[in-house]
Order: C-alpha cells, then sequence, then structure tokens
C-alpha cells in the first residue's frame, strides 16, 4: 500500500464513515489465559465508546511505511498452502463470526505476542463499497467491494483507586481500581487495498516499537522473518560507514551524505510521490560517489550494505539517517545544529589539536547571557 491508499482506509474508522458493526476478541491476563471474550457492537454502544474503539483500531494504520508499518508480501505457494493465509481468508470471509477461527487465532497470537501483564486482542471487520472516480476527479458508482480485517493487540494498564471531583455535589468520590485501555503494541490489516482493489497476497504489518518489531508474531501470524527493526537499522547503517570508510570517513563525507538524503526526502515530498522513499544498496553507492568517496571503498561500503540488510534491501531514510536532525557529539560535549545550517560547523586540526568549528553569523549566548567573541 502507498502512502494514498493508506489514508483512504483510514478515513474508514470514523464513526461516520465505518461499516465495522462490532469489535470482537479477548481479554488475557498476565499469565498469558484467557478470562474473557469481548463481542462489542458498536452501533448499540455510546458514540464515545464507539468512537474510543475505532481510534484504537485506526492507531495499526498509522506511522510510517518502512518504520512502524511493514509491507508482508505472501507467495503463491503460501496463498495456495499455508495455514496461516488459510485463517486469515477464514477471518475475513467469515466476517469474524466462525468461533472456531477466532480462537486458533487468539491462541496463535497470546503464544507468540510480546506484551507483559494484561493485554487484549481485539478484531474489526470492514466492508468499504469502494468509489470509482472520473477523469476529473468526480466520484463515481462503487467499482468494488474491499472487505479486510485489522488486528491490535494492545495493552491494558492498571489504574490505583483514585479520588473523582463530581460537580453534581462538589465531592470527591473513591473510583476503584480499573484497567485502561492503551495503544496497541502490535497488529495488521489483511488483505490490503491496492490499485483500488483486494491484495490477497499482502498485508500490512505495524509496531509501535521501532527497536523490537516482534519477530515471533509476524512469523506465527503471518508466516514471515520480521527484518531488522528501524533503530537497529540506523546503528547497522552507522557502523557500515565508519567501519567500511575507515580514515576516508570524515566529517565532510558524514556531512554531504546526510545533505544528500535530506534533498532526496524534500524532493520527493515536493513531488507529492504516492510510493515511499526508499534507500537501496545502489542508491548508496551513487551517494558515496557524490562525496569523493574511494571508488574500492565504495565498492565495500556497497557489499557490505547487501550483507547487512539483505540483497535488494529497501530502507526508509527516516531509520537510516535523521535528517531533522544534525548533531556532533564528543565523549564531553553534544552540538545540535539546525539541518539547513549545518554548513556553519566544519572540522580543523590546529597544531596537534583537533577541534570542532562553529561559525558564528549572529548573536551568541551562553546561559541567556549574550556575550562579545573579542578578534
Amino acid at each position: 500500500m502507498n502512502e494514498k491508499e493508506l489514508r483512504e482506509i483510514k478515513r474508514r474508522f470514523r464513526p461516520e464513515r465505518t461499516n465495522v458493526p462490532r469489535i470482537v476478541g479477548c481479554f488475557v491476563n498476565e499469565n498469558k489465559q484467557i478470562i474473557a471474550r469481548i463481542n462489542q457492537s458498536l452501533g448499540l454502544e455510546e458514540s464515545i465508546v464507539s468512537e474510543k474503539l475505532l481510534s484504537t483500531m485506526k492507531k495499526v494504520l498509522s506511522g510510517s511505511i518502512g518504520t512502524n508499518l511493514t509491507d508482508v508480501p505472501f507467495s503463491t505457494k503460501q496463498v495456495t498452502d499455508s495455514e496461516e493465509h488459510k485463517l486469515l481468508m477464514g477471518l475475513v470471509k467469515s466476517s469474524l463470526r466462525d468461533a472456531d477461527l477466532l480462537e486458533r487465532f487468539y491462541s496463535a497470537a497470546i503464544e507468540s505476542v510480546k506484551c507483559e501483564g494484561n493485554f487484549v486482542i481485539l478484531l474489526a471487520n470492514d466492508v468499504y463499497d469502494v468509489p470509482s472516480y472520473t477523469k476529473d476527479g468526480e466520484r463515481g458508482e462503487s467499482s468494488s467491494m474491499h472487505s479486510y480485517i485489522v488486528a491490535a493487540v494492545c495493552p491494558v494498564k492498571s489504574l490505583p483507586e483514585v479520588l473523582s471531583f463530581r460537580e453534581s455535589d462538589s465531592l470527591f468520590h473513591a473510583m476503584s481500581a480499573t484497567g485502561l485501555l492503551a495503544a496497541p503494541e502490535v497488529g495488521f490489516t489483511f488483505p490490503t487495498f491496492e490499485g483500488r482493489r483486494t491484495n490477497i497476497y499482502n498485508a500490512l504489518y505495524y509496531t509501535r516499537s521501532l527497536s523490537d518489531n516482534q519477530p515471533e508474531f509476524m512469523k506465527r501470524i503471518l508466516a514471515a522473518e520480521a527484518g531488522m527493526p528501524p533503530k537497529a537499522q540506523g546503528a547497522a547503517f552507522s557502523d557500515c560507514l565508519s567501519e567500511v570508510l575507515a580514515e576516508e570517513c570524515s566529517f565532510e563525507v558524514v556531512r554531504s551524505v546526510h545533505t544528500q538524503v535530506a534533498e532526496m526526502v524534500e524532493a520527493h515530498k515536493e513531488a507529492k510521490e504516492e510510493d515511499p522513499l526508499l534507500i537501496t544498496g545502489p542508491i548508496v553507492k551513487e551517494i558515496l560517489e557524490n562525496c569523493g568517496v574511494d571508488e574500492e571503498k565504495v565498492e565495500a561500503a556497497t557489499r557490505r550494505f547487501d550483507e547487512t540488510f539483505g540483497q535488494g534491501a529497501e530502507l526508509a531514510p527516516k531509520n537510516i539517517v535523521s535528517v531533522r536532525k544534525f548533531e556532533v557529539k564528543t565523549p564531553d560535549v553534544s552540538i545540535k545544529v539546525s539541518p539547513e545550517h549545518r554548513d556553519l560547523v566544519s572540522t580543523q586540526v590546529i597544531g596537534d589539536t583537533k577541534y570542532v568549528m562553529i561559525r558564528v553569523t549572529g548573536p551568541v549566548e551562553v546561559n541567556g547571557i549574550t556575550i562579545e567573541i573579542d578578534d
């Protein structure tokens, strides 16, 4: 799914647009035992309850593709033979009404998910009457139906007994300990919505954490191997540059890498491309060549990229370069610079001493006090 398709589906989780009739699921205690099953009709609930439940499910479609959201493809063999795909298709076709299929899903999710304390597994089924559009952008009649499920695993946080003030009698009252539904830690939507039609060969996987993408859950539920988490990708890319380039990994080279990636992100944004911008091995090679890095080390860095992330890997730019931040660190000092002013920073060796230099273009303050810098 691209960003435009994702936004179209996310809009389905507004009370005035949704066709989700109910939320099903189960409440699981800290020992991973089901202690209650959920079958909550949205149409019969208070509007605030329906709105909050839909908002919780919508979070599984939130974030960025390539970071919180991962496209998970199914092979033709998996679609034909795998038990995981058959279970997902069964849940969709039954509109989450087959109790046996739900129990199988709950069991698989409970066994594989990493979630401390109590949690709930929630499932929603929406049937989207997909409209067509004319060449002029006018909305036309329905072109197809897209039936899909969204699954979320949410922690339930325990709140202690508290005091609550009631305006009706101007008194404080004790509220008993209760459980608060938290944002999803992991989830997915299946099948995906691509090219304005249903694609049973893909799922969209969500994790709230950028450092732990819950590989056991992805493997057990979607029969897929989770790639390297986004935060780990950043550290691995940094190691790739510093170790392979060695003495050529200068301040100027790192600044140039940051500048080029930031410019690619900005150009992609201005072009309003629907498909996400992704960094590949050949793009890394081109970036390093533009930095003036020795050809032999460029080739070594490209090989290291493929070895680290996999042949043909595609990474979201924000996972490997913090384009909104430019920071220089030493063991004792940290310097943060607005990315558009990264050219104000340089390095220099005076005598035998290494320095990080900051060119001053305006007033300088120390602890809020403006100082003068003598010639």
